[in-house]
């Protein structure tokens, strides 16, 4: 049982109840309403409501003179949905169309119009959608945990993909089908989905911290692939190889430090050094090889500016 069904039964009950005890007649479709009312998250939720508000109190409006002055038939309701429902659209109340017919096809039940009645659909409404509010606005659960446990998912799904390229690196004929960069792109997804409800839920001071950090996590996974487009192009063992997989060797452990421990930065520099230390290449194939591996050091560079600002650094030891 999701949280979502119990907000929606407890809302549904109040409404109920609220209506019942002021002795509102069909005190049912308060809970109806409310069921209609709960949502996902809180800033979502005021929004939504008070669509379906005021979109059911234009569908009343355009009820109350297509009643009036052609009566109570079928054919009515359907000139009401032609008329009503892109009014409704414009007016930017979409949200709220399946609310309005709710109120509108029970005052075409009760086959009368007048005041009593636009009061009684108004008070529901008002007791409905008011007691969803509340349950909405009363609590949300923490995403706090989830995202954390998505982040730990990232972490563990880069760890894997580093380690194959290093073995990659060391040997051209090394096969890997790469699921772990199709399955990082989803995780990340989903952890941007969860930021975004989380963010939605804060009503005073929203904190955009893990959004912030999904879309770095993003910016890193574009770089993960451009190092295997590069890598690609390795179709020899090459001694500068050998170098970059001890460095993406030391990169698969630090991803999962929770700290930015530096190390494959130092490695990174060290390796950039005895590049330029190195003899040209002879030939054409070694030269194309150097230069895509030149070019990897760049994009784990990159990388690892991203990461240095996800990471704090770590701490100094007195």
């Amino acid at each position: 049982m999701g949280f979502r069904t119990i907000k929606t039964a407890i809302a549904a009950l109040m409404a109920v109840l609220i209506a019942d005890g002021f002795g509102i007649h069909g005190a049912t479709s308060a809970g109806l309403l409310a069921i209609l009312g709960v949502d996902v998250t809180r800033k979502r939720s005021l929004r939504t409501i008070s669509a379906r508000f005021f979109a059911s109190v234009v569908g009343l409006l355009f009820a109350c003179v297509l009643f009036v002055v052609f009566g109570f038939h079928d054919w009515v309701l359907a000139l009401y949905i032609l008329t009503a429902f892109p009014v409704i659209v414009r007016v930017g109340f979409k949200e709220g169309i399946v609310t309005g017919s709710v109120v509108v096809f029970r005052v075409f039940s009760g086959g009368v119009i007048d005041m009593e009645v636009l009061l009684t659909q108004l008070a529901l409404l008002v007791i409905g959608l008011g007691s969803a509010m509340v349950v909405n606005l009363a609590y949300m659960p923490r995403s706090d945990n989830t995202m954390q446990q998505i982040r730990h998912e990232v972490d563990r799904t880069f760890s894997v993909i580093f380690r194959n390229i290093a073995n990659t690196l060391r040997s051209p004929a090394y096969i890997w089908d790469g699921k772990e960069v199709i399955e990082a792109n989803s995780i990340i997804a989903k952890g941007v989905t969860e930021a975004g409800r989380s963010l939605e839920n804060q009503m005073l001071r929203p904190q955009e911290g893990w959004n912030v950090y999904f879309y770095m996590r993003r910016e890193q996974l574009d770089s993960i692939q451009n190092m295997m487009q590069l890598i690609a192009q390795m179709y020899q063992h090459m001694p500068q190889a050998k170098l970059l997989a001890e460095l993406f060797d030391q990169l698969s452990h630090d991803v999962l430090a929770g700290h930015y421990t530096g190390q494959t930065e130092k490695l990174l520099e060290q390796v950039r050094e005895e590049f330029k230390e190195m003899e040209l290449p002879a030939t054409r194939e070694e030269f194309e090889i150097r230069s895509a591996l030149l070019q990897l050091t760049h994009e784990l560079y990159q990388y690892l500016k991203i990461a240095k600002k996800d990471k704090a650094p770590t701490p100094v030891k007195n």
